[in-house]
């Protein structure tokens, strides 16, 4: 199980090291981006398989950044990690924010899975080249506007802003305030999280710079280096200067953008006016960010729990008649001994007649896993459960099988049944199972219906292919 912990800005010297040479281009892998929206996102982190892994918690849903791998990182076995998190929680697996280079890895690592990519969070990526220099045509507006602007404030500069600037940065924040003219929450609340975030403008991982009319500030940026790309967190200037906002965004790429190859100016939230100042600078593209809601195979091939016949037995959906016969079964604590699930536990209440019937139905309504009642003669002697679908085609399956009639090859033939429909009728492209070291009656049931592919310290490891 992954242990998580909550973003802080004790946090961003950790998350550097990940971020500093991340070339996924997207603002999100930033710890600006992770700190100024961090009442939004709720980002909590961790170090897995040499990469960081980002979990959020947005409108009451779990959504994972992709792993950002460090110099010795495995991709593939941290996203095995999210996916064994996932499944161990009960939680969806969602993945978002997904740059657009890493879409091929999850498209042939999940045969089911539901994409989006939302137009309103698109960043905007610009050529640094073409933020230094305006040339060409499609700028003359800003050229114009920036001649202007110099040539009403001759005596402007851009200078680089650091934690002894923090005074001027209030009297800005003041003037800007004054100025700030929208009203919606959306806006409202960005300006807050602005004003918390120059307090960090001393942090080293941060490049902030100003334009100053004399000793007045009157227009500021804050960016972060991630990779090739600049990620301009904060842009803000007094409206009352006509032609300040062009300049500021060329005299920081010129200051700030050696060696950059291009500059992220962020999503515009669905800000009409925004996107419009956006576009007019000239995007070389607006970045996707896909986001993954990996499925499993019962939610697209299984609406119902069928009726499965072999030789001897019937293996169908349990019911209200089989709850002292399911009872008993799940309650007997030596056939229980190596089935490697506290049932009782499981349940986080008191013991009702109903319980154990009960969670079977919500997994099944969950697409977490399915339960057969294994019938002789219309008597209820058993489960086989094909449940931990880990979203690659995989899942487990596991039998047992009442005392009385045990030893009779039952939980043989209800096992292969269930693993030979999981395989052609649910579409799985592997089942697998496990029996603990000291238990040989499972051992000699597995090994005759699947092929061993493992083993541990506690257990012995089966799978059965397509």
């Amino acid at each position: 199980m992954l242990i998580f912990k909550p973003v802080t800005q004790s946090d961003g010297s950790k998350l550097r090291r990940y971020y500093e040479d991340c070339d996924y281009g997207l603002c999100e892998y930033s710890v600006g981006t992770k700190l100024l929206w961090r009442t939004v996102l709720h980002p909590s982190w961790t170090e897995a398989c040499g990469c960081l892994i980002i979990r959020n918690y947005i409108d009451g849903h779990y959504v994972f950044d992709y792993p950002v791998p460090g110099p010795d990182g495995d991709e593939d076995a941290a996203l095995s990690a999210i996916e064994l998190d996932c499944i161990e929680q009960g939680i969806p697996l969602v993945i978002s924010v997904v740059p657009e280079t890493e879409v091929p890895v999850l498209l042939s690592r999940y045969p089911y899975a539901r994409v989006s990519n939302i137009r309103t969070w698109r960043d905007y990526i610009y050529n640094a080249e073409d933020l230094q220099n305006f040339t060409g045509s499609k700028y003359s507006g800003q050229r114009n506007h920036i001649n202007k602007f110099r040539k009403t404030y001759p005596n402007v500069e851009f200078r680089p802003l650091t934690g002894d600037d923090l005074q001027v940065i209030e009297a800005f924040l003041s003037d800007f305030g004054q100025e700030f003219t929208k009203t919606d929450f959306s806006a409202t609340r960005e300006l807050e999280l602005t004003k918390k975030m120059l307090q960090l403008v001393k942090k080293p991982w941060f490049m902030a710079g100003g334009i100053f009319d004399g000793n007045k500030l009157i227009a500021l940026s804050l960016a972060e280096k991630c990779g090739q790309t600049l990620v301009i967190h904060l842009e803000k200037a007094l409206y009352s200067y006509e032609g300040v906002y062009p300049t500021l965004v060329q005299a920081f790429a010129q200051y700030y953008g050696k060696g950059i190859k291009y500059i992220n100016r962020e999503d515009d939230a669905a800000d009409r006016g925004l996107r419009t100042s956006k576009l007019q600078y000239g995007p070389v593209k607006l970045a996707p960010k896909y986001r993954f809601e990996p499925q499993n195979e019962l939610i697209c091939h299984v609406k119902e729990i069928p009726v499965l016949k072999t030789a001897r037995l019937t293996l169908s959906a349990l019911t209200e008649d089989d709850i002292p016969s399911y009872n008993a079964l799940v309650l007997d604590p030596e056939r229980n001994r190596f089935w490697g699930y506290d049932d009782v536990a499981g349940l986080g209440g008191s013991v009702e007649p109903d319980s154990f019937l009960k969670v079977a139905r919500q997994d099944f309504c969950k697409c977490m896993a399915v339960n057969f009642a294994v019938r002789k003669d219309g008597e209820f002697i058993g489960e086989t459960v094909l449940y931990r679908f880990n979203y690659k085609g995989d899942a487990e399956l596991g039998c047992r099988i009442a005392e009385e009639y045990s030893g009779n090859g039952y939980g043989t033939e209800a096992f292969a049944a269930v693993a030979e429909w999981a395989l052609y009728k649910v579409h799985l492209t592997r089942v697998v199972a496990k029996c603990y070291r000291e238990n040989a009656a499972s051992f000699k049931m597995l090994s005759s219906c699947m092929k061993k592919c493992g083993e541990d310290e506690t257990f012995f490891y089966f799978e059965k292919l397509v």
